[in-house]
């Protein structure tokens, strides 16, 4: 590598805004093909060594080849060149390939702007703090480069250049955190689907799906109760999909049911909870059991039904794609479907025919017990948990390969599984017994203590339980998992996976540290989520209302707005009036030597010098105020010096200013005394 020390400043910009062009698109070239990666590190280190070489740059047939490449090869990966990822592809593509071709003033700005492009593409995918924290940087760093380009002359250094366009940056600070608080929250005009992927509950489930979300800690919503109303863990049910439909592999949602939920029991009241959900896979919005009437949410969500349907599910028409906050009410102990009819009773007792045959008979020998005949839908569920407490099964993220069917080596040979092994067996059972029975997912307890008040929920909380139907009841939740590890219902507690190398490095270093860092950048980004990203009309009203606005409104946050942008124009023409008229302290000076001078019959230009001034001065009055006119020139003749004579022979100007008014009233004394 070249020596600091004998670099041209040509290769020093260069190297500095390759790297700034890496940071910018490295959160991109994490997640785009990887052969769009590779290309981008290869041009990058491409022109990074024409710079070290201060070789030519390649030529245009090259360019356009390169060019017809990449974009071949996204129209393969991507199948269009139209749409969010196909767009910001080709965007890192071209910022890149732009590297290869600055030969102007003009190609640089272009990089610097599409810098700036490329910034704001970020928040397509990631509007976390961590996201926001690297952008600020990737702003300071092209605001850098920009005003490094408007200083062609000299060697600037790196560090001046950063201060100075971080200062310019603070300058603007106040008109956007005005704009930020005040601006109206106006709804998209489009929606921008997320096509990335996410983990969380499914449409659907097979054995294993639960599981595999039990080894991710990601926060899949967080909640909080603020009438101080927390349920205890074991009644925290965030209901998601519910499961009825049965293929012998995969359960999958009806798309529609009949009944409807019953009143609130009387006499009770609503838990109110807010909600901060995070970005989903699918289409249903885990909510707190038994939400009846449609949340408030920030920002609107445009498809979110009135009421849930009639399985007590919420369901949009498209995947939850942005982070938004909700506010709603649950209403404990309600009961639904009294009467059910008769066709839905059917259908939720429906099995696939010829699968689970152990399992199956062992169904029908509990129920051909003395007593079982005629027992209720109660009574054998109760007697499906005990036989889960008494024989020796057992909850484990790792329960191995089935041997042969699924349900069968679970329920009779190996005993050994996760939730949804427990609630498929039981539905199985208990259909297989002629109750009909569905299996619902969601979310089930929470971290043992609250961060900022809120309950953070996990998607390794993910849950599946049992939903059967009591003739006069209604349906009836009943969780199997109690049965065998009650402690993961009753603390809301996940099982873990076990940790991986550096997660083990941590805790022997420090038992407990990865909490706790876990912990805080967490209660970080839910102060981020809760006052930056969920900052929205309803807080821009409380605002108004605390700055002493009766009725906080639009018009009132128009005023506001207009009256702050009035000031801020009128201070900034008045900053521009004052520094059209600023004067140097070289200028200033100059203006009172020439009003000293005057009444001596010297009129100064301004073109003139002091050491110029010095031998008007012997001319006119010398001769007849020698000693006084001297001391004038001499004092004049030391400013000239000590302007314009270097380092070695400078004064205190100060000193030689009061130097020269002194002399100058004392030659004015004489001029009046001897005309």
């Amino acid at each position: 590598m070249a020596n600091p020390s004998s670099t041209t400043r040509d290769q020093r910009d260069t190297w500095f805004m390759l790297a700034l062009i890496g940071w910018t698109e490295l959160p991109h070239l994490l997640r785009i093909s990887p052969w769009v990666s590779a290309l981008c590190v290869a041009v990058l280190g491409w022109r990074a060594w024409l710079a070290w070489r201060q070789a030519p740059l390649p030529g245009r047939a090259t360019l356009i080849t390169v060019l017809v490449l990449a974009a071949g090869l996204t129209v393969w990966t991507e199948r269009t060149l139209v749409g969010k990822d196909a767009g910001v592809t080709l965007l890192v593509l071209l910022m890149t390939l732009k590297t290869l071709e600055l030969r102007a003033r003009r190609d640089a700005l272009v990089v610097f702007f599409l810098g700036f492009f490329l910034v704001l593409t970020q928040f397509l995918y990631s509007q976390s703090l961590l996201t926001a924290v690297a952008m600020t940087v990737s702003v300071w760093g092209w605001l850098t480069a920009l005003t490094l380009a408007h200083m062609p002359a000299g060697r600037p250094t790196l560090r001046s250049v950063a201060v100075l366009a971080g200062k310019a940056a603070l300058w603007g600070t106040p008109v956007m955190v005005a704009l930020f608080l005040l601006f109206p929250r106006i709804g998209p005009l489009w929606a921008m689907p997320d096509g990335g992927a996410r983990t969380g509950l499914g449409g659907e489930l097979r054995l294993g799906d639960i599981t595999e979300l039990a080894t991710d800690d990601s926060i899949a919503l967080r909640l909080r109760f603020p009438d101080g109303v927390v349920p205890r863990q074991d009644q925290l049910y965030l209901r998601g999909p519910v499961l009825s439909e049965y293929d012998g592999e995969r359960w999958t949602a009806q798309p529609r049911m009949r009944g409807a939920y019953a009143e609130a029991p009387a006499g009770t009241q609503p838990i109110r909870w807010d909600m901060t959900l995070e970005p989903m896979r699918v289409a249903w919005l885990p909510m707190l059991e038994a939400t009846m009437t449609r949340p408030t949410s920030t920002p609107p969500v445009d498809d979110l039904p009135d009421h849930p349907d009639d399985a007590g599910q919420w369901r949009l028409r498209a995947p939850l794609a942005n982070r938004v906050r909700m506010s709603g009410e649950a209403w404990p102990n309600l009961s639904r479907d009294r009467d059910l009819p008769l066709l839905q009773q059917r259908r939720l007792v429906n099995l696939p025919p010829g699968q689970h045959q152990r399992t199956m008979a062992w169904a029908a020998a509990l129920r051909n017990r003395p007593g079982m005949q005629e027992a209720d839908a109660d009574t054998l569920v109760r007697e499906v948990l005990s036989h889960i407490r008494r024989e020796p099964y057992s909850y484990t993220l790792q329960p191995g390969a089935a041997r042969g069917d699924a349900i069968d080596d679970f329920w009779l040979d190996r005993r050994s599984g996760f939730c949804e092994h427990y609630a498929v067996a039981m539905v199985i059972i208990l259909r297989a017994m002629d109750v009909p029975a569905r299996i619902v997912t969601g979310y089930q307890g929470s971290d043992a203590q609250p961060v900022d008040g809120w309950w953070v929920v996990r998607q390794s909380h993910a849950h599946a339980w049992v939903e059967y139907w009591q003739a006069g009841i209604g349906w009836v939740r009943t969780d199997p998992t109690a049965a065998v590890a009650p402690e993961r219902v009753q603390r809301g507690q996940a099982l873990q996976a076990p940790a991986g190398a550096m997660a083990g490095a941590f805790d022997a270093m420090s038992p407990g540290l990865r909490g706790q860092l876990r912990r805080f950048f967490e209660r970080l980004d839910n102060q981020w989520n809760q006052s930056v990203l969920g900052y929205g009309r309803q807080q821009q009203f409380n605002l108004l209302d605390a700055l002493g606005f009766e009725k906080p409104d639009w018009a009132a946050l128009a005023r506001v707005l207009v009256g702050l942008m009035s000031v801020a124009a009128l201070a900034g023409a008045s900053w521009a009036w004052l520094d059209a008229r600023r004067m140097s302290p070289w200028q200033r000076q100059q203006t009172q030597l020439r009003r000293w001078l005057k009444p001596l019959g010297i009129e100064a230009q301004v073109h003139e010098s002091p050491g110029t001034l010095a031998r008007r001065v012997r001319e006119h009055h010398e001769a007849r105020h020698g000693p006084q006119a001297t001391e004038l020139a001499s004092a004049l003749q030391a400013i000239e010096t000590a302007r314009y004579g270097g380092p070695a022979r400078r004064d205190s100007t100060t000193a030689l200013w009061r130097r020269v008014r002194h002399a100058s009233r004392a030659l004015g004394a004489s001029v009046k005394r001897r005309p």
